[in-house]
């Protein structure tokens, strides 16, 4: 006889909210705003990359990486046990 793993009753389940963002709507979204930020990007470049602030942003990104990702200094211990 061969076992069947169990089958759960759809009833039972809590229905999900659907998330706005894998909506239609929000794809669109996500679509138009990054096509309306590339073009500003292109018809701005001359000013963003002229920028002496430029050069610091690459330090800028790890910091702000390091800040966020890992939650400062307080955020490495742990990880091991």
């Amino acid at each position: 006889m061969t076992s069947h793993p169990e089958r759960r009753d759809p009833d039972q389940d809590p229905p999900r909210i659907p998330s706005f963002w894998r909506s239609r709507t929000g794809i669109y979204l996500i679509v138009a705003l990054s096509m309306g930020g590339l073009l500003l990007g292109y018809e701005h470049r001359v000013h963003i990359f002229a920028s002496d602030w430029v050069l610091w942003l690459p330090l800028l990104i790890c910091v702000g990486m390091h800040v966020f990702m890992h939650g400062g200094h307080g955020g490495h211990g742990g990880h091991g046990s």
